[in-house]
């Protein structure tokens, strides 16, 4: 049987700031900057088409070996990001929330993260998830040690639950930006059953249309998660 729901959990590895910036001659944290841009249109687009959860991935564990004003940059852009949609999430109805490690992070934007989290906590029409500094691998060895620290089995349920993304329903769609074909050490245990899309569209330049279409696609397909279609 097709499919004619919308999906609940939407997933995106926004890549290809750099590469946008490059072709334009403009340094790389420039590209980065029209990134936070298209985080905003995008994730209006996403909640406004009635999609529940949204996670971006914007800064793995990897990306900490970067040049160190590229990586000040992103981390201060995060902060402006907090900032300037703290308002719009709460008008919203926004859940905000960071998964990832941001102890790297200096004490003024875990201030802001934790303000961001906190004033959005009751908030419950939608879920807007950054991972930041954050690994699929990392992310497994911490729910592991989590459950053996608490004496707990680990069966799918409870080892899900101790995931970053623990009490949120899996992805049902991926995407990839920027034409690489891969998933990056992004939501590995999650993503088991997720349509997973590669687009070559740089993240700066993805838009609503590509958006649309990636999800009338999904709305066709045929999930059945390992069982027969009677």
């Amino acid at each position: 049987m097709k499919s004619d729901k919308l999906p609940r959990h939407i997933a995106i590895i926004m890549d290809g700031n750099g590469r946008w910036a490059k072709r334009r001659l403009m340094p790389r944290n420039y590209g980065h900057k029209r990134g936070v841009d298209t985080i905003d249109r995008i994730s209006r687009a996403v909640f406004d088409r009635g999609v529940e959860i949204l996670t971006l991935f914007a800064f793995s564990t990897e990306n900490l070996n970067r040049p160190k004003e590229e990586v000040s940059g992103i981390f201060e852009l995060f902060g402006k990001y907090i900032v300037k949609n703290l308002p719009d999430m709460l008008a919203r109805g926004i859940r905000f929330k960071v998964i990832g490690d941001v102890s790297i992070c200096d004490e003024e934007l875990r201030k802001l993260i934790a303000d961001a989290e906190k004033k959005t906590e009751a908030l419950a029409e939608h879920r807007l998830n950054i991972c930041f500094n954050y690994g699929g691998r990392a992310d497994i060895v911490r729910a592991a040690n989590k459950l053996s620290a608490e004496g707990v089995t680990a069966t799918e349920e409870t080892f899900a639950s101790a995931l970053g993304t623990g009490g949120l329903p899996d992805p049902d769609v991926v995407i990839r930006t920027g034409g690489e074909h891969r998933i990056s050490n992004f939501l590995l245990y999650q993503m088991a059953y997720s349509e997973i899309y590669f687009t070559g569209t740089l993240w700066p330049d993805f838009g609503e249309k590509e958006l649309d279409g990636i999800i009338a696609d999904f709305m066709k397909t045929h999930r059945r998660f390992g069982r027969i279609e009677q």
